[in-house]
C-alpha cells in the first residue's frame, strides 16, 4: 500500500513556475515505484504528463511539455518533483501523481494515486 500526497499548486501567471511534490509513505521501498504526473480538467479524461522510473534513470513526457517540465525523485526522502517552466493558460488542470511497480505511461497502469493539486495558469 503507497499513500501519495501533492503539494505546490496554485495560481501562476502565464510564463511562470511551479514546482508540483509528491510525497509518498510505504511499506515497500520507495525506489521500487515508477511514479507518474497526470492532469485533468473538467469533462476532459486525465492526460498523461510525465513519469520517473524507480531508480530515477528512466523518464517520459508528453510532448506538449517537453522542454518546460522535469520530472525528478529523491528516494532518500520519498518524494517525486515536476518542475514546470514556462506555464501556460492550457497547462491549467488538476494534477495527480501516481505509483506502480511497472513504469508506463498510461493511467490504468497506476495503482496508487493522490488526492490532486490544482495548478491554474491566467493569461
Amino acid at each position: 500500500q503507497v499513500q501519495l500526497v501533492e503539494s505546490g499548486g496554485g495560481l501562476v501567471q502565464a510564463g511562470g513556475s511551479l514546482r508540483l511534490s509528491c510525497a509518498a509513505s510505504s511499506g515497500r521501498t520507495f525506489s521500487t515505484y515508477a511514479v507518474g504526473w497526470f492532469r485533468q480538467v473538467p469533462g476532459k479524461e486525465r492526460e498523461f504528463v510525465a513519469a520517473i522510473s524507480g531508480s530515477g534513470d528512466s523518464t517520459r513526457y508528453v510532448g506538449s511539455v517537453k522542454g518546460r517540465f522535469t520530472i525528478s525523485r529523491v528516494n532518500a526522502l520519498n518524494t517525486v518533483y515536476l518542475q514546470m517552466n514556462s506555464l501556460k493558460p492550457e497547462d491549467t488542470a488538476v494534477y495527480y501523481c501516481a505509483a506502480d511497480p511497472n513504469f508506463a505511461s498510461i493511467a490504468i497502469f497506476y495503482r496508487y494515486w493522490g488526492q490532486g493539486t490544482q495548478v491554474t495558469v491566467s493569461s
